[in-house]
C-alpha cells in the first residue's frame, strides 16, 4: 500500500498484507518490485538527454530481490561497505557502475574493490588516499578515484541526515581535497577520475544540492587549469520522498545539474536510494495489546524499533493505518514496540482507528532505512521480507529463528 493510492486498490492491498501476516507471521517488510521498478524508470526518463549514470543508494535498502531489479534495469550502486559490494556483485551489477563511498574504509574492502575494477573509490581523507594507492601497487592495478569534497553547506530532514556541513566527518575541505587531487595525479597507481559531493539525506529542497555544486564545479575548473581531467561529476544521492510534506521537483533538479555538468563536459553521477526504495515498502505489525495510560490510548505491537528505528531515532512520522479499521471512530494512538525501552515506538498521538488486539498495522513508506537498520535488541529476531510483484507475492528473507541469535556465539 502506497501513498496516492484509490480505496478499491488499497482494499485490495489490505487484503494482500493480511494473507501474508496469516501465513508468514508479523511483523514483516513487504516490498512492491512494480513499484520499484515503476520509479527507476521514471527517474532515468527524467534522465533520458543526460549522459549520467545512476548509482543505487545501497544502504538505503540491500535486499537481494531489490538489487537484483537495479541490475535488470541497468543501474549502478553507490555502496558503502565490503558487504555491499559482495551483494551488488552477487546479482550481477556491472562493476564499472559501482562507486565506493564512506569514511571508513577497512583495508579488505579496499582491496576487494580495486581486485572487483569498481568505477572508484570516493576518498574521504589524505590517509585513505595513500591506503588506496598502496593496495592498487600490490595488487599491480591502477585504482581510479574520486574525491569527496566537503562543501560546507549542510542538508537533511533532521541533523543526523546532514553530511556537508564544514564540521561534518564526511569529505574533505577544498585545500585537502585539491591536494589529494594532485597526489592522486602523480601516483602512478591512481587514476583521478571524479569529484564527488553530498550535503544530506532525505531532500526535499534541492537548494543545497545546487548550493554544494558550485564550488564543485569551480575546483573542477581549478584542476582542469591544472592539467588534471576528470570525467565524474558525483552531486550523490539524498533526493527525499514526501511523508507527509511536498515531493521534490525532480524536473528542476535534474535541469539544473545537468546544466552544470554539461558545462563541464562531464558524466553526472547520482545516488539516489530513498527516493527509488523508500515509497515501495511497507512495515507490517500485530497489535497485542491496547491499554489507557495517563489519558492516552496506547496500541502495543509485536514490531517495534528494533524493525524500525527512524521514528525514534529521526522523529520519522511514516504514513499508518489500522487494517479493516475504517468504520471505527478515530482516537489518538501512540503505536509502541515490545521492547523495554520508552523510546520504543512507531507513531505518537496519531489519528487512527480506535486499534484492537489481532489488529494489523501498516506503516507505509518504510522501504528505504527500514530493515537495513533493524536489530535483535532484546534477542527479538530479525523480521521477515516479502515481495509482491506481478500478483502474487512471495518471501524474499525468512524470518530469524532462536537459533540464528546464537549461532557465532561461544560459552
Amino acid at each position: 500500500m502506497t501513498a496516492g493510492q484509490g480505496a478499491g486498490e488499497r482494499g485490495r492491498s489490505d487484503h494482500c498484507l493480511a494473507t501474508i501476516a496469516d501465513e508468514v507471521g508479523t511483523p514483516f517488510y513487504a516490498y512492491d518490485l512494480d513499484r520499484f521498478r515503476e520509479r527507476i524508470r521514471t527517474f532515468e526518463d527524467a534522465l533520458a538527454d543526460v549522459p549520467h549514470l545512476t548509482c543505487y543508494a545501497v544502504k538505503a535498502n540491500d535486499a537481494l530481490a531489490l538489487l537484483e531489479v537495479v541490475a535488470a534495469e541497468g543501474l549502478g550502486a553507490d555502496v558503502v561497505s565490503g558487504g555491499e559490494l559482495a551483494k551488488c556483485l552477487q546479482v550481477g551489477i556491472a562493476p564499472k557502475t559501482i562507486v565506493f563511498s564512506g569514511v571508513g574504509k577497512r583495508e579488505d574492502e579496499i582491496r576487494a574493490a580495486v581486485e572487483a575494477g569498481i568505477r572508484s573509490l570516493n576518498v574521504e581523507s589524505l590517509e585513505e588516499l595513500e591506503e588506496i594507492a598502496d593496495a592498487a601497487r600490490r595488487l599491480g592495478r591502477v585504482a581510479p578515484v574520486s574525491v569527496r569534497l566537503n562543501p560546507d553547506v549542510a542538508g537533511g530532514g533532521h541533523e543526523y541526515l546532514a553530511t556537508g556541513g564544514g564540521a561534518s566527518k564526511f569529505g574533505l575541505q577544498r585545500a585537502e581535497a585539491a591536494e589529494a587531487f594532485r597526489r592522486a595525479a602523480a601516483e602512478a597507481a591512481l587514476d583521478p577520475v571524479g569529484i564527488s559531493f553530498h550535503v544530506g539525506s532525505q531532500l526535499l529542497d534541492m537548494a543545497p544540492v545546487l548550493a554544494a555544486a558550485t564550488p564543485a564545479a569551480e575546483l573542477w575548473r581549478e584542476l582542469e587549469r591544472a592539467g588534471i581531467r576528470l570525467e565524474d561529476f558525483d552531486a550523490g544521492g539524498g533526493l527525499g520522498i514526501s511523508y507527509g510534506a511536498a515531493e521534490p521537483d525532480l524536473p528542476a533538479y535534474v535541469d539544473s545539474l545537468a546544466e552544470i555538468a554539461g558545462g563541464l563536459d562531464a558524466t553526472l553521477v547520482l545516488e539516489p536510494g530513498r527516493h527509488l526504495a523508500g515509497p515501495v515498502g511497507t512495515f507490517v505489525t500485530r497489535v497485542l495489546h491496547v491499554k489507557q495510560a495517563g489519558g492516552r490510548t496506547i496500541a502495543v505491537c509485536d514490531g517495534g524499533s528494533n524493525d524500525l528505528l527512524r521514528p525514534a531515532l529521526y522523529g520519522a512520522e511514516h504514513p499508518i493505518a489500522v487494517l479493516a479499521g475504517d468504520d471505527r471512530e478515530e482516537t489518538q494512538v501512540d503505536v509502541v514496540g515490545p521492547l523495554c525501552e520508552s523510546g520504543d515506538f512507531l507513531a505518537l498521538g496519531r489519528g487512527l482507528p480506535l486499534p484492537r488486539r489481532g489488529d494489523l498495522i501498516a506503516v507505509e513508506l518504510a522501504g528505504a532505512y527500514g530493515r537495513v537498520m533493524s536489530s535483535t535488541y532484546n534477542a527479538r529476531p530479525l523480521c521477515a521480507e516479502v515481495v509482491l510483484e506481478q500478483g502474487s507475492w512471495r518471501v524474499s528473507r525468512e524470518r530469524g529463528t532462536y537459533d540464528d541469535l546464537v549461532r557465532n556465539e561461544r560459552t
